[in-house]
């Protein structure tokens, strides 16, 4: 379950960078297919015997993949931080239509990181439970064909 989450982990750090330099929004879509992704890589792995079994290592593994889109939302963030300027962002929110009455360089850049930060820890939640799906998933596809006389 631990080499399944760190490898969905280094591919969730990768794509959280890329993904929020666009939104941060996009990167919870990724986390969908990524978790239930975890969950199963981690029991063709572990090979666990239980539907519970599988719904726990999964679920671990999805969560140590959510850390890492956490990580890579962080930075991303602080890229995009860095990258975009303020004004460019009050141009696009207002039109969007959101009134632009108070500007604040600082609280926009707080709001960046700081909505990085959210999506990231929803992409935590996300990936451990759809990572416990993915356990499950592999369970009842592949893990009933497992012979169990060898353990």
């Amino acid at each position: 379950m631990i080499k399944a989450g760190l490898i969905l982990g280094a591919v969730m750090l990768v794509l959280g960078i890329g993904g929020s330099l666009i939104s941060p929004l996009c990167v919870p879509c990724l986390a969908v297919l990524a978790g239930i992704g975890a969950g199963y890589l981690a029991g063709v792995l572990e090979k666990p015997l239980t539907s519970g079994g599988s719904a726990k290592v999964g679920a671990i593994a999805g969560a140590i993949g959510g850390a890492g889109a956490l990580l890579g939302q962080i930075i991303g963030s602080i890229l995009n931080v860095l990258w975009v300027d303020p004004q460019t962002v009050m141009n696009m929110m207002e039109q969007l239509g959101f009134p632009s009455t108070y500007y604040d360089p600082n609280l926009i850049k707080f709001s960046q990181i700081g909505g990085g930060v959210c999506f990231g820890l929803l992409d935590i939640v996300l990936m451990a439970g759809l990572g416990a799906l993915g356990g499950i998933l592999w369970q009842q596809i592949a893990g009933k064909k497992t012979d169990t006389s060898s353990y």
